[in-house]
């Protein structure tokens, strides 16, 4: 099989999406299936440059998730610190 070499870096996403689906706003659960579901439907690609973009996919949904999470922190922060109201 020739996707052989690219198998630890399908892993390493899986795991890292996992670990980045613990903060998702619909909940662990939901991001777990969804995730799950998603890479069944993609078991069956053998070819070496498929692969490369479905983890090249991958990735910029790990960006996407954690510019997310960073958004909503920084809304937090922003709450906690500054009053919604004008001159006050």
């Amino acid at each position: 099989m020739s996707s052989q070499p690219l198998r630890p870096k399908v892993i390493q996403l899986y795991k890292t999406l996992l670990f980045l689906g613990r903060d998702y706003p619909k909940g662990y659960d939901y991001f777990r299936t969804k995730l799950k579901n998603a890479f069944m439907k993609h078991k069956d690609v053998a070819d070496p440059a498929e692969i490369e973009m479905l983890l090249a996919r991958g990735d910029y949904i790990v960006k996407e998730l954690e510019a997310l999470y960073m958004l909503r922190k920084y809304r937090t922060l922003k709450k906690r610190y500054y009053s919604d109201k004008p001159g006050s």
